[in-house]
């Protein structure tokens, strides 16, 4: 029986739903649910952990996004919180300035949490939910300090990323099952005067971009 830990790269994951229109309905999701499907035979999850950064420019995305960390927080996920930098570039087609926002810190709060939580001994298998190249340092120097400890990842429905894999222990491929089972009902009531509905483009009959 091994301690399993979760680290979901909230950026990666959402992308990859946001990219087709028949996902959108998951983005509506238990992270908690989600990384139980990947804890096999005797393991137990021992905690959840999702990095994510609020998109401060759209307040309705914002709005969106704090259901869905209040939603998740109340089944224990811990919320670490990156920002975003703003970043001017050229418009190749027109020449025109434009301002843009890019997100950091995400996959640096990633690698010193996964080194911290080995440190202390949280896991014996970590699971990172995310495709991201970014994180092989971080995952060589868990594997080098603790040899004993394994790391894989969970590459998010319709990414790929032949790299990650050939560094960690493990991998494994989310499906449309997974998000399936992961996905809250429309209504959640967390008490009895608190019940969180599912943002309107998120609902199954309105599965529009966000």
């Amino acid at each position: 029986m091994g301690k399993v830990y979760c680290f979901v790269d909230g950026f990666n994951l959402y992308h990859a739903l946001d990219a087709n229109p028949a996902y959108h309905p998951f983005k509506w999701l238990s992270l908690t649910t989600l990384a139980k499907c990947f804890v096999l035979g005797k393991d137990l999850l021992a905690g959840v952990e999702y990095f994510t950064t609020l998109a401060t420019w759209n307040p309705a995305k914002v709005e969106r996004h704090k259901l869905f960390i209040k939603i998740n927080e109340a089944e224990g996920v811990k919320v670490i919180y990156g920002e975003f930098k703003r970043k001017d570039r050229r418009c190749p087609e027109c020449g025109e300035h434009i301002r843009t926002f890019e997100e950091k810190q995400t996959d640096v709060n990633i690698a010193i949490r996964l080194f911290e939580l080995a440190v202390q001994d949280q896991y014996d298998k970590a699971i990172i939910i995310s495709g991201d190249t970014d994180l092989i340092p971080a995952v060589k120097a868990v594997q080098k300090t603790f040899p004993a400890k394994k790391v894989g990842i969970v590459l998010p429905i319709s990414r790929a990323s032949e790299d990650l894999k050939k560094q960690v222990d493990f991998h494994h491929k989310m499906r449309i099952h997974h998000l399936e089972a992961s996905r809250f009902p429309d209504k959640v009531v967390l008490s009895e005067s608190v019940c969180i509905e599912c943002p309107n483009p998120w609902r199954r009959a309105r599965a529009q971009k966000a």
